[in-house]
Protein backbone atom coordinates (compact mmCIF):
# COMPACT_ATOMS: atom_id res chain seq x y z
CA UNK A 1 0.00 0.00 0.00
CA UNK A 2 1.14 3.36 -0.92
CA UNK A 3 -0.23 6.66 0.24
CA UNK A 4 -0.50 10.53 -0.64
CA UNK A 5 -0.77 12.44 2.54
CA UNK A 6 -1.67 16.20 1.95
CA UNK A 7 -3.31 19.15 4.23
CA UNK A 8 -6.30 20.77 3.63
CA UNK A 9 -3.98 24.13 5.02
CA UNK A 10 -3.11 25.88 1.67
CA UNK A 11 -3.17 25.74 -2.38
CA UNK A 12 -2.18 22.43 -3.81
CA UNK A 13 1.80 23.09 -5.18
CA UNK A 14 3.96 20.97 -7.53
CA UNK A 15 6.10 19.23 -4.81
CA UNK A 16 2.95 18.45 -3.48
CA UNK A 17 1.51 16.97 -7.01
CA UNK A 18 5.02 15.17 -7.75
CA UNK A 19 4.81 13.36 -4.82
CA UNK A 20 1.47 12.49 -5.56
CA UNK A 21 2.42 11.26 -8.83
CA UNK A 22 5.35 9.17 -7.55
CA UNK A 23 3.55 7.30 -5.18
CA UNK A 24 0.57 6.64 -7.96
CA UNK A 25 3.05 5.74 -10.46
CA UNK A 26 4.49 3.07 -8.30
CA UNK A 27 1.63 1.79 -6.96
CA UNK A 28 0.82 0.77 -10.30
CA UNK A 29 3.82 -0.83 -11.39
CA UNK A 30 3.75 -2.69 -8.02
CA UNK A 31 0.30 -3.50 -8.46
CA UNK A 32 -0.73 -2.07 -5.43
CA UNK A 33 -3.09 -0.14 -3.77
CA UNK A 34 -3.07 3.63 -3.57
CA UNK A 35 -4.57 5.68 -0.86
CA UNK A 36 -5.58 9.07 -0.28
CA UNK A 37 -5.36 10.67 3.49
CA UNK A 38 -6.15 14.41 3.66
CA UNK A 39 -4.01 15.14 7.29
CA UNK A 40 -6.68 17.48 8.99
CA UNK A 41 -5.57 17.29 12.72
CA UNK A 42 -4.57 20.83 12.60
CA UNK A 43 -7.94 22.58 12.43
CA UNK A 44 -6.88 25.64 13.42
CA UNK A 45 -4.89 25.86 10.02
CA UNK A 46 -7.49 23.63 7.99
CA UNK A 47 -9.61 26.06 5.26
CA UNK A 48 -13.31 24.75 4.47
CA UNK A 49 -12.87 22.31 0.54
CA UNK A 50 -9.45 22.15 0.08
CA UNK A 51 -9.73 18.87 1.10
CA UNK A 52 -12.62 18.63 -2.28
CA UNK A 53 -9.87 21.01 -3.99
CA UNK A 54 -7.38 18.65 -3.11
CA UNK A 55 -9.61 15.51 -4.96
CA UNK A 56 -10.11 17.00 -8.04
CA UNK A 57 -6.63 18.43 -8.74
CA UNK A 58 -5.72 14.81 -8.23
CA UNK A 59 -8.58 13.63 -10.94
CA UNK A 60 -7.67 15.94 -13.07
CA UNK A 61 -3.96 14.81 -13.25
CA UNK A 62 -5.46 10.99 -13.35
CA UNK A 63 -4.25 9.82 -10.34
CA UNK A 64 -6.60 7.32 -9.31
CA UNK A 65 -7.03 6.76 -5.72
CA UNK A 66 -8.16 3.10 -4.44
CA UNK A 67 -9.72 4.66 -1.18
CA UNK A 68 -9.90 7.86 1.14
CA UNK A 69 -10.27 9.11 4.53
CA UNK A 70 -9.65 12.06 6.75
CA UNK A 71 -6.79 11.53 9.37
CA UNK A 72 -9.19 13.19 12.12
CA UNK A 73 -11.74 10.27 11.50
CA UNK A 74 -8.96 8.52 13.63
CA UNK A 75 -9.04 10.70 16.69
CA UNK A 76 -10.03 8.30 18.66
CA UNK A 77 -7.29 5.49 17.84
CA UNK A 78 -4.38 7.91 18.03
CA UNK A 79 -5.79 8.78 21.86
CA UNK A 80 -5.75 5.03 22.49
CA UNK A 81 -2.92 4.16 20.93
CA UNK A 82 -0.85 7.05 23.44
CA UNK A 83 -2.37 6.21 26.37
CA UNK A 84 -1.59 2.55 25.37
CA UNK A 85 2.49 3.84 25.41
CA UNK A 86 1.22 5.37 28.72
CA UNK A 87 0.45 2.38 30.55
CA UNK A 88 3.49 0.56 29.05
CA UNK A 89 5.52 2.95 30.15
CA UNK A 90 6.83 3.91 26.96
CA UNK A 91 5.98 7.71 27.17
CA UNK A 92 5.11 9.90 29.77
CA UNK A 93 2.97 13.24 31.00
CA UNK A 94 5.14 16.21 30.63
CA UNK A 95 3.74 19.46 32.61
CA UNK A 96 6.26 21.81 31.81
CA UNK A 97 5.09 25.22 30.95
CA UNK A 98 5.47 27.25 27.94
CA UNK A 99 7.71 29.37 30.35
CA UNK A 100 10.48 26.32 31.44
CA UNK A 101 10.75 25.12 27.42
CA UNK A 102 11.47 28.71 26.70
CA UNK A 103 13.95 28.89 29.54
CA UNK A 104 15.60 25.73 28.47
CA UNK A 105 15.90 26.99 24.31
CA UNK A 106 17.03 30.34 25.58
CA UNK A 107 20.57 28.14 27.63
CA UNK A 108 20.46 26.01 24.71
CA UNK A 109 21.08 28.74 22.61
CA UNK A 110 23.27 30.43 24.61
CA UNK A 111 25.42 26.97 25.45
CA UNK A 112 25.58 27.13 20.99
CA UNK A 113 24.00 23.62 21.62
CA UNK A 114 20.95 22.04 19.90
CA UNK A 115 18.11 22.06 22.33
CA UNK A 116 16.68 18.78 24.07
CA UNK A 117 14.00 18.30 26.25
CA UNK A 118 15.38 18.32 29.82
CA UNK A 119 13.75 15.06 30.72
CA UNK A 120 12.45 16.99 34.21
CA UNK A 121 9.33 15.20 33.51
CA UNK A 122 10.11 11.49 32.25
CA UNK A 123 9.83 10.15 36.10
CA UNK A 124 6.40 11.16 36.80
CA UNK A 125 4.27 8.26 37.81
CA UNK A 126 0.60 7.03 36.89
CA UNK A 127 -0.56 8.93 39.94
CA UNK A 128 0.96 12.00 39.04
CA UNK A 129 -1.21 11.47 35.60
CA UNK A 130 -4.13 10.88 37.10
CA UNK A 131 -3.87 13.92 39.54
CA UNK A 132 -3.02 15.86 36.50
CA UNK A 133 -6.01 15.26 34.99
CA UNK A 134 -8.21 15.88 38.03
CA UNK A 135 -6.48 19.20 38.44
CA UNK A 136 -7.60 20.42 35.41
CA UNK A 137 -4.00 21.54 34.99
CA UNK A 138 -2.44 21.64 30.97
CA UNK A 139 -0.11 18.44 30.08
CA UNK A 140 1.12 16.56 27.05
CA UNK A 141 2.29 13.48 26.69
CA UNK A 142 5.84 12.73 24.79
CA UNK A 143 7.20 9.32 23.50
CA UNK A 144 10.68 8.30 25.85
CA UNK A 145 14.06 9.11 23.47
CA UNK A 146 14.41 5.30 21.64
CA UNK A 147 17.94 3.66 23.24
CA UNK A 148 19.94 2.82 19.90
CA UNK A 149 19.89 4.63 16.75
CA UNK A 150 17.42 4.56 14.11
CA UNK A 151 18.02 3.75 10.68
CA UNK A 152 16.02 4.23 7.68
CA UNK A 153 16.72 2.68 4.67
CA UNK A 154 16.34 5.43 2.00
CA UNK A 155 15.78 4.24 -1.75
CA UNK A 156 17.32 7.33 -2.51
CA UNK A 157 19.42 8.98 0.12
CA UNK A 158 20.57 5.36 1.42
CA UNK A 159 21.25 4.49 4.73
CA UNK A 160 20.71 6.70 7.13
CA UNK A 161 21.22 6.41 11.30
CA UNK A 162 19.85 8.87 13.74
CA UNK A 163 20.97 9.16 17.03
CA UNK A 164 18.85 8.55 20.12
CA UNK A 165 19.44 12.21 20.70
CA UNK A 166 18.34 13.63 17.62
CA UNK A 167 15.19 11.73 17.74
CA UNK A 168 14.82 12.93 21.59
CA UNK A 169 11.56 13.35 23.83
CA UNK A 170 9.30 14.46 21.91
CA UNK A 171 5.18 15.74 22.00
CA UNK A 172 2.69 12.61 20.57
CA UNK A 173 -0.41 14.24 22.10
CA UNK A 174 -1.11 17.86 22.74
CA UNK A 175 -2.59 19.58 25.80
CA UNK A 176 -5.81 19.77 23.89
CA UNK A 177 -5.34 15.89 23.59
CA UNK A 178 -5.19 15.71 19.97
CA UNK A 179 -2.37 13.95 17.86
CA UNK A 180 0.74 16.03 16.62
CA UNK A 181 2.03 15.12 13.14
CA UNK A 182 4.68 12.63 13.82
CA UNK A 183 2.39 11.06 15.56
CA UNK A 184 -1.10 10.68 13.94
CA UNK A 185 0.97 10.36 11.00
CA UNK A 186 3.28 7.14 12.18
CA UNK A 187 0.07 5.30 13.78
CA UNK A 188 -2.22 5.90 10.34
CA UNK A 189 0.86 4.37 8.23
CA UNK A 190 0.91 1.43 10.49
CA UNK A 191 -3.15 0.79 10.74
CA UNK A 192 -3.14 1.25 6.92
CA UNK A 193 -0.24 -0.67 6.19
CA UNK A 194 1.44 1.68 4.37
CA UNK A 195 4.82 -0.62 3.17
CA UNK A 196 6.35 2.36 1.09
CA UNK A 197 6.18 6.07 1.94
CA UNK A 198 7.90 8.53 -0.78
CA UNK A 199 7.90 12.31 0.09
CA UNK A 200 10.09 15.27 -0.18
CA UNK A 201 12.92 15.04 1.37
CA UNK A 202 11.80 18.23 3.84
CA UNK A 203 10.35 15.13 5.72
CA UNK A 204 13.82 13.27 6.75
CA UNK A 205 14.02 14.79 10.28
CA UNK A 206 10.29 13.22 10.83
CA UNK A 207 11.05 9.65 9.24
CA UNK A 208 12.97 8.82 12.23
CA UNK A 209 10.24 9.84 14.58
CA UNK A 210 8.25 7.93 12.72
CA UNK A 211 10.18 4.78 12.39
CA UNK A 212 10.43 5.20 16.31
CA UNK A 213 6.44 5.16 17.04
CA UNK A 214 5.98 2.43 15.38
CA UNK A 215 8.80 0.43 16.94
CA UNK A 216 7.27 0.98 20.16
CA UNK A 217 4.00 0.10 19.13
CA UNK A 218 5.33 -3.40 18.20
CA UNK A 219 4.67 -2.50 14.07
CA UNK A 220 7.38 -5.10 12.80
CA UNK A 221 6.10 -4.74 9.02
CA UNK A 222 8.96 -3.39 6.58
CA UNK A 223 8.35 0.10 5.58
CA UNK A 224 10.31 1.49 2.57
CA UNK A 225 11.29 5.14 2.28
CA UNK A 226 12.20 7.54 -0.55
CA UNK A 227 12.84 11.12 0.32
CA UNK A 228 12.45 13.35 -3.41
CA UNK A 229 15.72 15.84 -3.58
CA UNK A 230 13.85 19.31 -3.45
CA UNK A 231 12.74 21.56 -6.45
CA UNK A 232 15.07 24.47 -6.91
CA UNK A 233 13.64 28.13 -8.30
CA UNK A 234 15.77 29.69 -11.14
CA UNK A 235 17.71 31.73 -8.47
CA UNK A 236 18.80 28.05 -6.70
CA UNK A 237 17.09 28.57 -3.54
CA UNK A 238 14.36 26.30 -2.72
CA UNK A 239 10.94 26.93 -4.42
CA UNK A 240 8.66 28.21 -2.03
CA UNK A 241 5.17 29.22 -2.29
CA UNK A 242 6.77 33.44 -2.93
CA UNK A 243 7.06 31.48 -6.46
CA UNK A 244 4.33 31.71 -8.94
CA UNK A 245 5.52 28.67 -10.61
CA UNK A 246 5.27 26.56 -7.57
CA UNK A 247 1.69 26.71 -7.73
CA UNK A 248 -0.93 24.51 -9.76
CA UNK A 249 -3.57 27.22 -9.71
CA UNK A 250 -1.07 29.64 -11.64
CA UNK A 251 -0.20 26.96 -13.83
CA UNK A 252 -3.50 26.63 -14.80
CA UNK A 253 -3.83 30.41 -14.95
CA UNK A 254 -1.21 30.57 -17.39
CA UNK A 255 -2.63 27.74 -19.44
CA UNK A 256 -0.38 24.99 -19.19
CA UNK A 257 -2.15 21.84 -19.35
CA UNK A 258 -2.20 18.67 -16.69
CA UNK A 259 -0.56 16.14 -18.96
CA UNK A 260 2.66 18.50 -19.89
CA UNK A 261 2.82 19.18 -16.12
CA UNK A 262 3.26 15.29 -15.21
CA UNK A 263 5.38 15.33 -18.09
CA UNK A 264 7.87 18.20 -16.95
CA UNK A 265 7.71 16.96 -13.16
CA UNK A 266 8.33 13.15 -13.78
CA UNK A 267 11.47 14.29 -15.94
CA UNK A 268 13.38 16.33 -12.79
CA UNK A 269 16.10 14.14 -11.91
CA UNK A 270 15.53 11.89 -14.25
CA UNK A 271 16.09 12.92 -17.67
CA UNK A 272 18.83 10.92 -18.23
CA UNK A 273 16.35 7.87 -17.35
CA UNK A 274 13.53 8.68 -19.72
CA UNK A 275 13.76 6.52 -22.94
CA UNK A 276 12.13 10.05 -24.84
CA UNK A 277 11.36 13.85 -23.42
CA UNK A 278 7.73 13.88 -24.47
CA UNK A 279 5.40 11.13 -22.53
CA UNK A 280 1.87 10.77 -20.89
CA UNK A 281 1.77 9.23 -17.71
CA UNK A 282 0.70 5.13 -18.83
CA UNK A 283 4.11 5.60 -20.70
CA UNK A 284 5.58 6.12 -17.47
CA UNK A 285 4.79 3.45 -15.68
CA UNK A 286 6.53 1.23 -18.23
CA UNK A 287 9.86 3.10 -17.60
CA UNK A 288 9.71 4.96 -14.78
CA UNK A 289 12.64 3.87 -11.50
CA UNK A 290 12.44 5.47 -8.52
CA UNK A 291 15.90 4.23 -7.40
CA UNK A 292 17.81 5.70 -10.47
CA UNK A 293 16.17 9.64 -9.66
CA UNK A 294 18.84 12.38 -9.32
CA UNK A 295 20.32 12.42 -5.12
CA UNK A 296 20.88 16.41 -6.46
CA UNK A 297 18.12 18.94 -5.97
CA UNK A 298 16.66 19.50 -9.87
CA UNK A 299 16.38 23.39 -10.94
CA UNK A 300 12.99 24.36 -12.23
CA UNK A 301 13.24 25.25 -15.95
CA UNK A 302 9.80 27.60 -17.00
CA UNK A 303 11.43 27.57 -20.79
CA UNK A 304 11.70 24.01 -20.78
CA UNK A 305 8.05 23.27 -19.27
CA UNK A 306 6.45 25.45 -21.89
CA UNK A 307 8.57 23.63 -24.38
CA UNK A 308 6.83 20.22 -23.31
CA UNK A 309 3.31 22.05 -22.89
CA UNK A 310 3.76 23.15 -26.58
CA UNK A 311 4.60 19.19 -27.62
CA UNK A 312 1.85 18.20 -25.77
CA UNK A 313 -0.68 20.98 -27.20
CA UNK A 314 0.29 19.40 -31.11
CA UNK A 315 -0.07 15.74 -29.62
CA UNK A 316 -3.69 16.62 -28.38
CA UNK A 317 -6.96 15.34 -30.19
CA UNK A 318 -8.23 18.75 -32.22
CA UNK A 319 -11.73 18.84 -31.08
CA UNK A 320 -11.12 18.56 -27.26
CA UNK A 321 -8.12 21.29 -28.21
CA UNK A 322 -11.24 23.60 -29.64
CA UNK A 323 -13.13 23.19 -26.77
CA UNK A 324 -10.34 25.03 -24.78
CA UNK A 325 -11.58 28.11 -26.77
CA UNK A 326 -15.46 27.37 -26.61
CA UNK A 327 -15.32 24.89 -29.47
CA UNK A 328 -16.48 21.47 -30.16
CA UNK A 329 -14.58 21.41 -34.06
CA UNK A 330 -11.59 19.55 -35.01
CA UNK A 331 -10.91 22.15 -37.61
CA UNK A 332 -10.61 25.35 -34.62
CA UNK A 333 -7.95 22.95 -33.30
CA UNK A 334 -6.28 22.28 -36.13
CA UNK A 335 -6.33 26.39 -36.30
CA UNK A 336 -4.87 26.21 -32.93
CA UNK A 337 -1.77 24.13 -33.81
CA UNK A 338 -0.66 25.93 -36.61
CA UNK A 339 0.00 28.80 -33.80
CA UNK A 340 1.93 26.54 -31.92
CA UNK A 341 5.05 28.34 -33.79
CA UNK A 342 4.60 31.35 -31.63
CA UNK A 343 2.32 29.95 -28.61
CA UNK A 344 3.02 27.49 -26.28
CA UNK A 345 -0.08 27.86 -23.66
CA UNK A 346 -3.29 27.71 -23.86
CA UNK A 347 -3.72 31.61 -22.26
CA UNK A 348 -1.51 32.56 -25.85
CA UNK A 349 -2.78 30.53 -27.70
CA UNK A 350 -5.82 32.56 -26.68
CA UNK A 351 -4.57 35.95 -27.96
CA UNK A 352 -4.32 34.17 -31.45
CA UNK A 353 -7.92 32.59 -31.91
CA UNK A 354 -10.43 34.48 -30.46
CA UNK A 355 -9.52 37.34 -32.35
CA UNK A 356 -10.14 36.17 -34.84
CA UNK A 357 -13.95 35.57 -33.95
CA UNK A 358 -14.02 38.92 -32.79
CA UNK A 359 -15.56 42.01 -34.37
CA UNK A 360 -13.27 43.77 -36.70
CA UNK A 361 -11.58 47.10 -36.13
CA UNK A 362 -12.61 49.00 -39.19
CA UNK A 363 -10.83 52.46 -38.42
CA UNK A 364 -7.34 51.91 -38.61
CA UNK A 365 -5.13 52.21 -41.81
CA UNK A 366 -6.80 49.34 -43.71
CA UNK A 367 -10.06 50.04 -42.56
CA UNK A 368 -11.62 51.04 -45.87
CA UNK A 369 -9.96 48.02 -47.85
CA UNK A 370 -11.49 45.44 -44.94
CA UNK A 371 -15.07 47.11 -44.74
CA UNK A 372 -14.97 46.23 -48.75
CA UNK A 373 -13.76 43.30 -48.25
CA UNK A 374 -16.53 42.47 -45.71
CA UNK A 375 -19.10 43.19 -47.97
CA UNK A 376 -17.65 41.29 -50.77
CA UNK A 377 -17.65 38.31 -48.64
CA UNK A 378 -21.34 38.60 -47.10
CA UNK A 379 -22.35 38.52 -50.25
CA UNK A 380 -19.95 35.95 -51.94
CA UNK A 381 -20.92 32.32 -53.08
CA UNK A 382 -18.94 29.96 -50.46
CA UNK A 383 -15.62 28.67 -51.38
CA UNK A 384 -13.77 25.71 -50.09
CA UNK A 385 -10.39 26.75 -51.98
CA UNK A 386 -8.20 29.93 -50.81
CA UNK A 387 -7.34 29.80 -54.13
CA UNK A 388 -10.77 30.44 -55.73
CA UNK A 389 -11.81 32.85 -52.29
CA UNK A 390 -8.78 35.02 -52.82
CA UNK A 391 -9.40 35.45 -56.60
CA UNK A 392 -12.95 36.07 -56.20
CA UNK A 393 -12.25 38.44 -53.97
CA UNK A 394 -9.20 40.35 -55.67
CA UNK A 395 -11.22 40.51 -58.66
CA UNK A 396 -14.64 41.70 -57.03
CA UNK A 397 -12.29 44.31 -55.07
CA UNK A 398 -9.83 45.91 -57.57
CA UNK A 399 -7.09 45.29 -54.92
CA UNK A 400 -4.13 43.70 -55.48
CA UNK A 401 -0.85 43.15 -53.71
CA UNK A 402 -0.48 44.82 -50.10
CA UNK A 403 -3.55 46.98 -50.51
CA UNK A 404 -5.63 43.35 -50.88
CA UNK A 405 -3.38 41.01 -48.69
CA UNK A 406 -2.78 43.65 -45.69
CA UNK A 407 -6.46 43.99 -45.21
CA UNK A 408 -7.77 40.44 -45.85
CA UNK A 409 -5.48 39.33 -43.09
CA UNK A 410 -6.82 41.81 -40.29
CA UNK A 411 -9.91 40.41 -41.52
CA UNK A 412 -9.44 37.29 -41.53
CA UNK A 413 -7.41 37.38 -38.32
CA UNK A 414 -7.54 41.00 -36.18
CA UNK A 415 -3.10 40.60 -36.32
CA UNK A 416 -0.95 41.97 -38.70
CA UNK A 417 1.29 38.56 -38.73
CA UNK A 418 1.25 34.90 -38.48
CA UNK A 419 0.47 31.42 -39.78
CA UNK A 420 -0.13 31.76 -43.67
CA UNK A 421 -4.00 33.11 -44.78
CA UNK A 422 -3.73 30.11 -47.28
CA UNK A 423 -3.47 28.43 -44.10
CA UNK A 424 -6.02 29.30 -42.10
CA UNK A 425 -8.75 29.62 -44.53
CA UNK A 426 -9.46 26.73 -45.13
CA UNK A 427 -10.13 26.70 -40.90
CA UNK A 428 -12.52 29.17 -40.74
CA UNK A 429 -14.41 28.98 -44.15
CA UNK A 430 -17.71 27.50 -41.66
CA UNK A 431 -17.35 30.81 -39.85
CA UNK A 432 -16.07 33.35 -42.58
CA UNK A 433 -19.75 35.64 -41.95
CA UNK A 434 -19.01 35.52 -38.24
CA UNK A 435 -15.25 36.26 -39.01
CA UNK A 436 -15.68 39.14 -41.83
CA UNK A 437 -17.69 41.01 -39.80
Amino acid sequence: MLRFAPSPTGDMHIGNLRVAILNYLVAQQNNEQFLVRIEDTDVKRNIEGKDTEIMMLLEKFAVIHNSVFHQSEHLNLHQTLALRLLKEEKAFVCKCTDEELEADREEAKANRVAYRYSGRCQDLTQDDYVALKESGKPFVVRLKKPTSDIINHDVIKGDISTAPNEVDAFVILRTDGTPTYNFACACDDMLSNISFIIRGEDHLSNTPKQIHIKNVLGYENETKYAHLPIILNSDGKKMSKKDSASSLKWLFEEGFVPDAILNYLLLLGNAKVAPKEIFTLPEAIEWFDLTKISKSPAKFDMNKLRFINREHLKMMDDRQLSTLFGFADADIGKLAKLYLEEASTIKELETKILPIFRPKDFTGEWGEEMRVIADLIFDAPAFDEFDTFKTYIMKKSGFEGKKFFKPLRYLLTGAENGPETSDIYPLIKSYILEVAS
